[in-house]
């Protein structure tokens, strides 16, 4: 990898987005692929979206409040959270 570059779009490094570490990838030209300076991780632009799209699984009720659960646990309803309301 010669001089490190941006891509055409910043991507997260999904390896160091799932432990909660906002990190840009570089873009290696030569390999067609992006690479994380800081942990090492390497791949392509749809290997990259896909695994950002599992880390951000779990922030797909940041902004609700369950309201009620069945018997495995899992929301039978929530609503908006607000917080101006609070």
């Amino acid at each position: 990898m010669s001089q490190s570059k941006k891509g055409r779009l910043n991507y997260r490094c999904p390896a160091c987005f799932m432990r909660e570490i906002d990190m840009d990838m570089f873009y290696d030209e030569e390999h067609d692929e992006y690479y994380c300076l800081r942990c090492g991780y390497k791949g392509d632009e749809k290997d990259v979206l896909r695994l950002n799209e599992q880390a951000r699984y779990r922030y797909k009720m940041l902004n609700r409040r369950v309201t009620s659960f069945n018997e495995d646990n899992e929301p039978l309803s929530s609503e908006v959270f607000d917080a101006k309301k609070e």
